[in-house]
């Protein structure tokens, strides 16, 4: 997707339906089921972290909830939402794959969610409206895939993914990948392991991804013009792996970095420059200087 996709959707942005959506009280589907079982167990295992507490577990659901949110960041966002760079297959599969882990789903339906996201940005249309109110951008909107389907319609904006075998594999298989990693963490560590490393892991990387979708889009400041309500935050920063420089990243959406000036942190692009610098990550796109001005606040 590039910043044509934006001008695409505006033409589409007529309202679906007025009245408020019921968050609760409306008929939820199987998947609508699992994504909450998901959301609630990670949120109970974390809670019964401080009575199942060792360092060593702590530990590992530190790394776990570092290593699989940089997965989303680096695979799921910026490489196959935005192919703002380009990856060697073993390699871009190998993040792919690691970023199932962050219990986010498969890639074909984060891919397509977000580039809804930007087509329709604050409108009826958009998955996660910051206009129906912060708890529906930041959760709730997860567990109502008919709402979704409803707004968006079919998933027919993924089909260079459709057409990989390996994101066909991931869809239909994500299931049996999920619980077969949280059985090994308890066999191999117990209660503590599951508790710290699933649950704390899991939370902290649940919630700073749903803070983009909220926070981001109400509190913060705008570098750009963007003429939409994304804000960049910038002690999400460090927590969100660079994502949280919302205004810029829907300012240049194909950019592969989103911590533009040199005091905004953005560990996702310094992993971009890491591959890029071994010759791995190719065709690294950033915003050029006239798209810069284009966008420019006037002063």
């Amino acid at each position: 997707m590039g910043d044509n996709s934006k001008d695409d959707g505006s033409s589409q942005n007529k309202a679906v339906r007025k009245e408020k959506r019921a968050l609760f009280f409306r008929k939820w589907t199987r998947t609508d089921i699992a994504r909450a079982s998901a959301v609630g167990v990670v949120h109970l295992l974390c809670l019964l972290a401080p009575f199942n507490y060792k360092w060593e577990a702590l530990r590992f659901g530190l790394i776990i909830a570092v290593v699989t949110n940089l997965s989303i960041t680096f695979s799921y966002h910026r490489n196959l939402t935005h192919r703002s760079f380009k990856l060697p297959k073993w390699l871009e599969y190998s993040f792919a794959y690691s970023a199932l882990f962050a219990l986010q789903g498969h890639p074909i339906d984060w891919v397509s969610t977000h580039r809804f996201h930007h087509q329709f940005t604050d409108s009826d249309r958009d998955p996660h409206s910051p206009m129906e109110g912060f708890w529906f951008s930041h959760v709730f909107w997860i567990f109502d895939t008919s709402y979704m389907r409803e707004k968006c319609g079919a998933r027919n904006n993924v089909m260079d993914l459709k057409q990989q075998w390996f994101y066909r594999f991931l869809r239909n298989t994500i299931g049996l990948h999920i619980l077969a990693f949280w059985s090994l963490v308890y066999y191999f560590g117990g209660l503590p392991y599951l508790t710290c490393g699933v649950g704390i892991g899991g939370a902290i990387g649940y919630n700073g991804t749903w803070l983009i979708n909220s926070a981001c889009h109400i509190w913060g400041s705008q570098a750009w013009n963007t003429k939409d309500t994304s804000r960049n935050v910038w002690w999400l920063g460090p927590f969100t792996m660079g994502e949280s420089w919302h205004n810029n990243h829907h300012a240049f959406e194909a950019s592969a970095r989103h911590g533009l000036e040199w005091y905004q942190v953005d560990v996702t692009w310094y992993l971009i420059r890491f591959f890029q610098a071994l010759g791995l990550a190719t065709d690294v796109k950033l915003p050029s200087d006239a798209q810069k001005r284009k966008l420019a606040f006037a002063r």
